[in-house]
């Protein structure tokens, strides 16, 4: 494509360069490609005549380019439609002038959305021009005199004494008379690019003064009133957004506030991939009152870029040793000291770990956290902070493996926290309608989007979507909602009332239900998609039984423990009777075992391979089965079952030495000389779960594992059908609610990110990995001894003749006293050098345990004025690096 000679000369006289001088713009330069689509050669002869920031209109400019009046002033309106100049009607008079490319003209060109559209490069050279000549700019500015610069939240400064006016977005709002809102540039141009993050563009940014005149008359804006103004900043700051402004319009004056995110925002990649912070960064920094902080993560998560993770605050036998920050203030900087894969990288905990319970989480939930809020009996609080990780705290309060608990560093002083029982009493309000909570949406999409199958992912993956605003359909197979949760688990463990009552907010939020369905037979994917659903959630667990290929397992009398469960949740089967074998030694066989003597079996004895101690079942679970007077009988593997005339009547078992294989893990060895036959009217085989897959991939693209569960990137649970994610016991096999929850919220994530145009499944995602800090390093001594609350013991007698669920809950004064041993391991780490002073943090902080310090004193500087400003740093800073060299030098020798 032949070069635009004049639009190649616009490019250098915009950016202050001569055609042919060593740094000037060539053809192939993001200056000259933002320009090449829509600015002509007669268009730039007329900009040529134009000085940066010099105000001028078509009659002054007229003689200048040999063009008439009428001529100008079209070029001249043509200008700045493309965003290549300001419009004004000063005095009656539309006057032109143009600033500089950033913050200036590309972010103009970008707000035009039919040209962006049309020709991508204009989004690509924006975001190339902060690539390349950003690192030019590394340690050239002082505080507070970069192109664009933070501001902070305001209520995270309002109790700050050194505070000045400049650093209030209220004092900008206030100045100011005519406002209009537009997307933002930056989000724009990624989402052009196929590069999103999730954060969305729509009215997000804020012109004041000439600005908004010029953004309101090119169409790129629309106006607002001061009081709109205010609002968008309020929702901006509850998305987790933070502030910057145009910096080069002279100390407390701007022309725009951008509500920004860190993984999209062109001006903070300056600080998260060059560590140039000093570019963007207010005067402020975060503190963290380590006494306070309970390590819930949601600040970590908050900043944006990334100068807050998630450490540790318990007392050491081995010091831990801090890491030196090097920055580019002495040190001179290059691409070996860049962080370009800042987008996906980030970390949430330090190098030497946190706490072991959110670590050992499957959703990472802030135990700390609402265990703290437990203490202070701010329990609506606490259920809120629970609910960002987990829709369900009520179910899972009495149905969770505890896997938190398992890691608790409490149990190395004497018994782990009981944080599920806390859960579970924090989680009983919400089974109350009138003090239920039910968080605000933060959106309204209004995409359609369809989930199958109403189990824990589902439900999850439905919950999540719902407040963003997505029309959310649940199909479901069975005619009782809830999956497992309703139809696998018995009411004397999670009552059906509980699994009701959450779902029931569900519905507050809009999710609508059917039940009934059986995607893949009733209604195809393909109809669904006919019908406008833009993405789907297959969550349709493992609801299967396993049988194990015995001689005589296919006789009557002979079920599995899934089916059993689901026909007595269902009600289809009421009564068992004679003699019931179990075989099984996990959680599901003790369900399924406690459940027969409950439908009047007249004896139940379980079986299985594992030892007493190797039983997967949980000890809690194990105790109350003996306490019903179920007999397990340990290290016995089936054999065979025995039938007369089609029916059971017995299974022959032999003996299991229960060994370990080199992973550690269960492998059984048989004595097949040594057996046993046991008398049996029922047995139900509860060795684990299988899917059904059904019709539900017919006509797809989709592919499964051997085991039926379905393949898809692990990361983003997007299947080989881009428009198909997959979440649960489906993709993962057999786990826990807990898991299928977790997964739920990852699968709503990229269902958003995947329905919305130009969203990357994984920029700017948190890939939430943590892990936990190094006990062996602790130290312990000195703590008191106060011991774990219990529950009032459950009288076996009396629990195996109800399906009520007899366990009670925790008192409030228990709640006092068990909150109390909390060790609190975790607290927020902040490195002072990368946080950019926004505030953010502190805005998502509920225990005041996170401020903005006033640590420097910069101003802004008029463009006009800027050069020296910047010279002068130069030179200091040269004068460091040399400096720190000589002392090195000094050092070695």
């Amino acid at each position: 494509m032949a070069v635009k000679e004049k639009v190649l000369d616009l490019a250098n006289h915009i950016s202050r360069k001569k055609r042919g001088a060593k740094n000037e713009i060539k053809a192939t330069d993001p200056e000259y490609m933002i320009l090449e689509p829509v600015v002509t050669e007669e268009m730039a002869e007329v900009a040529l005549c134009m000085e940066i920031r010099k105000k001028t209109n078509a009659k002054e400019l007229a003689p200048l380019c040999g063009k008439s009046e009428k001529e100008t002033s079209k070029l001249l309106w043509q200008l700045a439609d493309a965003g290549v100049c300001f419009v004004n009607e000063i005095d009656g008079v539309d006057t032109y002038w143009f600033d500089t490319w950033v913050p200036g003209i590309m972010e103009m060109m970008v707000n035009h959305k039919e040209n962006v559209k049309k020709y991508p490069q204009i989004a690509e050279a924006f975001e190339a021009y902060g690539r390349v000549r950003g690192p030019r700019t590394t340690g050239a500015f002082p505080v507070g005199v970069g192109l664009m610069r933070v501001i902070p939240i305001e209520k995270a400064i309002d109790g700050e004494t050194r505070k000045v006016s400049y650093e209030e977005v209220s004092k900008y709002l206030n100045d100011n008379k005519i406002f209009s809102v537009s997307d933002c540039s930056c989000r724009t141009a990624r989402k052009v690019m196929g590069e999103g993050c999730g954060h969305l563009a729509e009215d997000m940014c804020i012109q004041m003064g000439h600005a908004a005149e010029y953004y309101i008359r090119t169409g790129r804006g629309r106006e607002i009133t001061r009081e709109e103004a205010f609002e968008i900043i309020k929702r901006a700051e509850e998305n987790g957004l933070m502030h910057q402004i145009p910096n080069l319009d002279g100390s407390g004056k701007t022309h725009a506030i951008c509500n920004c995110c860190g993984c999209s925002c062109l001006a903070l990649r300056t600080a998260s991939m060059f560590k140039n912070v000093d570019m963007v960064r207010s005067n402020y920094v975060s503190h963290v009152d380590k006494d306070k902080c309970v390590a819930c993560g949601e600040c970590v998560e908050a900043c944006p870029v990334n100068a807050l993770k998630l450490g540790q605050k318990l007392c050491t036998v081995k010091p831990i040793p801090l890491k030196k920050t090097e920055t580019p203030r002495d040190t001179e900087w290059g691409p070996e000291k860049w962080n370009p894969d800042y987008r996906i990288n980030r970390k949430d905990v330090v190098d030497t770990g946190t706490s072991p319970c959110k670590t050992e989480c499957p959703a990472h939930i802030a135990i700390q956290g609402y265990i703290k809020l437990a203490s202070q009996g701010r329990y609506t609080e606490a259920l809120e902070l629970i609910k960002h990780e987990n829709p369900f705290p009520a179910v899972c309060g009495r149905i969770c493996p505890r896997k938190c608990e398992s890691a608790c560093t409490r149990g190395d002083i004497d018994s782990p926290v009981a944080i599920d029982e806390i859960k579970k009493f924090i989680a009983e309000q919400d089974l109350n309608k009138e003090n239920r909570y039910i968080p605000k949406k933060r959106h309204e999409y209004g995409n359609k989007i369809a989930v199958i199958g109403a189990g824990p992912a589902g439900l999850s993956c439905a919950f999540y979507l719902s407040l963003d605003g997505y029309k959310v359909t649940v199909f479901e197979k069975q005619k009782a909602l809830g999956g497992m949760l309703t139809l696998g688990i018995p009411s004397f463990r999670l009552e059906k009332e509980v699994v009701n009552a959450e779902i029931e907010i569900l519905k507050e939020l809009g999710v609508e239900f059917k039940t009934g369905v059986n995607v893949g037979s009733d209604v195809t994917l393909k109809e669904l998609r006919n019908q406008g659903f833009e993405a789907f959630y297959l969550a349709i667990g493992a609801q299967a039984g396993r049988k194990l290929g015995l001689e005589g397992e296919d006789a009557e009398g002979v079920m599995t423990g899934v089916d059993f469960l689901r026909n007595v949740n269902l009600g289809n089967q009421k009564t068992l009777e004679g003699k019931t074998v179990v075989i099984g030694g996990g959680n599901v066989a003790i369900d399924v075992a406690r459940t027969a003597v409950r439908v009047g079996a007249s004896e139940v004895t379980m079986h299985c391979l594992e030892s007493r101690e190797q039983m997967p079942a949980l000890l809690e679970e194990i105790e109350e089965a003996l306490a019903e007077e179920i007999a397990i009988n340990n290290s016995w593997g089936p054999k065979r079952i025995v039938t007369e005339n089609g029916k059971v009547i017995g299974v022959e078992f032999k003996k299991c030495i229960s060994t370990l294989d080199e992973q550690g893990r269960f492998a059984p060895k048989y004595d097949d000389n040594d057996t046993i036959l046991v008398p049996a009217d029922n047995v139900i085989l509860s060795v684990g779960q299988g899917i059904d897959l059904g019709n539900l991939l017919a006509d797809s693209k989709i592919e499964h594992n051997p085991n039926q569960t379905i393949k898809a990137d692990s990361f983003t649970y997007q299947t080989s059908e881009p428009d198909v994610f997959v979440g649960g016991d489906v993709f993962t096999g057999p786990r826990f609610a807990i898991d299928a929850i977790a997964a739920g919220k990852q699968g709503a994530i990229s269902i958003h990110r995947y329905v919305q145009p130009g969203q990357s499944l994984i920029i700017g995602r948190d890939r939430r990995e943590y892990h936990a800090l190094d006990k062996q390093n602790l130290s312990l001594e000195g703590y008191d001894n106060q011991p774990r609350q219990s529950a009032s013991h459950v009288d076996g007698a009396k629990s195996r003749e109800t399906f009520k669920d007899l366990r009670t809950t925790f008192t409030e004064d228990q709640i006092k006293k068990e909150t109390e041993r909390c060790l609190s391991c975790g607290a927020t780490v902040v490195d002072e050098y990368q946080c950019v002073g926004c505030g953010a943090c502190s805005m998502k902080c509920k225990f005041d345990a996170i401020s903005l310090i006033r640590k420097y004193n910069g101003e802004g500087v008029a463009f006009e004025n800027l050069k020296p400003v910047v010279l002068k740093q130069v030179i200091k800073r040269k004068g460091k690096i040399a400096v720190k060299k000589a002392i090195n030098m000094f050092v070695k020798e």
